[in-house]
């Protein structure tokens, strides 16, 4: 694909539909708060994890709760990067780290679209590459998109590397997989798909510098916070699965998930009924659209990456209600239902994306003033 290709105005139709559906989001919240009484500026800034994220901006490592039952919660389990771009953001204007995070997520949010758009336009096309951002933006739980969180930063991140290596560019490939490491934890997956990407470009006899180099960088931003925390800690190589063990988070293989559905469908009221079956048809959906993946022939290093975001997601024990929001950097799965979108005549396909906006625009306030994304 032509350097060219990247430029602004291929990609302009797919930020465009990204912004549209976002601002219908926050509009809507805007709505739902004023009938409700509360504020969308603290509900998108400041409240669960982006709480932690500004106290980290604001005061650095060290803070932790200490719960009844003995657990401890410390800010050790949040990784740097949004944190040092909040205190970036904030320092030239003035902006609370809250509010800081939101501008960080705003700008993150473009550069996932864009990258999205860029890895399904390499693959299937300009039109596919439209709908495929229009249908990431317009998630049940997209609204977290527009938070002070991390999951936009991790997605941009994790987006344009995947795309430096489907292209070779593996200095790109390997530097942002190291940004996506000093994100979120699983910017594992995003290594392990530049490694992929090596492997097959090395057995189709391509040798360079330039590859090595994307190799070697690729883990450095993980490796070094996991080894400060061990080192912060006095836990060595396993501190960071102590911080996070704290927070009841591990993997178990999805144990504690499905004796939490299993909980549901046994309660003899119809709501925990209800909420047990969502939840097994919503992992036989992500579990159906992996395997439109694999036939659809996707490249390995996208398979690995989505297949790794989507194990650690469904596969770790924790905070249940979470685990849709762990699943939006993995975008991949959303290509197959892309390409559909893209062999529709446009006014079909734009009736069906925008019930899907306004529908994720209901649930993402309904959401945020109820139980939220913890």
């Amino acid at each position: 694909m032509p350097v060219k290709d990247l430029g602004f105005r291929r990609a302009a139709p797919a930020l465009a539909l990204f912004a549209a559906v976002r601002l219908l989001g926050l509009a809507v919240l805007a709505v739902w708060c004023a009938a409700a009484g509360s504020s969308p500026h603290t509900l998108l800034s400041a409240r669960w994890d982006s709480l932690w994220y500004a106290r980290i901006a604001a005061e650095g490592y060290g803070y932790e709760v200490a719960l009844p039952n003995g657990d401890v919660h410390s800010n050790l389990a949040f990784f740097p990067l949004l944190p040092w771009l909040e205190r970036l953001v904030s320092a030239p204007t003035g902006l609370s780290y809250g509010s800081a995070g939101l501008v960080v997520s705003v700008v993150a949010g473009l550069a996932a679209a864009w990258g999205i758009f860029a890895v399904a336009d390499l693959l299937y096309g300009r039109r596919a590459g439209v709908f495929a951002v229009g249908v990431w933006a317009a998630l049940p739980v997209g609204i977290v998109q527009s938070m002070a969180y991390s999951e936009s930063l991790f997605t941009a991140l994790a987006a344009w590397s995947l795309y430096g290596a489907l292209r070779g560019r593996w200095l790109t490939a390997g530097l942002l997989a190291a940004a996506a490491g000093l994100t979120r934890p699983v910017g594992a997956a995003v290594v392990a798909a530049v490694w992929v990407a090596a492997v097959l470009a090395w057995r189709r006899g391509e040798r360079s510098w330039r590859m090595a180099a994307g190799v070697l960088l690729a883990p450095m931003g993980a490796a070094a916070y996991v080894l400060w925390v061990g080192a912060s800690t006095g836990g060595g190589l396993f501190g960071y699965l102590d911080v996070q063990g704290g927070w009841g988070n591990g993997f178990d293989g999805g144990w504690a998930f499905a004796r939490f559905i299993g909980g549901k469908l046994a309660s003899s009221a119809f709501p925990g009924v209800a909420a047990g079956t969502g939840l097994i048809a919503g992992v036989v959906l992500v579990l159906w659209l992996y395997g439109k993946c694999v036939r659809q022939r996707q490249p390995a290093p996208l398979l690995v990456y989505c297949g790794i975001v989507v194990a650690l997601a469904l596969c770790a024990s924790g905070y249940f209600g979470s685990k849709p929001r762990l699943l939006l950097p993995s975008f991949p799965l959303l290509l197959p239902v892309a390409l559909a979108l893209a062999r529709w005549r446009t006014p079909r396909a734009a009736v069906v994306l925008g019930a899907g906006a306004l529908a994720s625009a209901v649930y993402g306030a309904f959401w945020l003033n109820g139980s939220g994304p913890p």
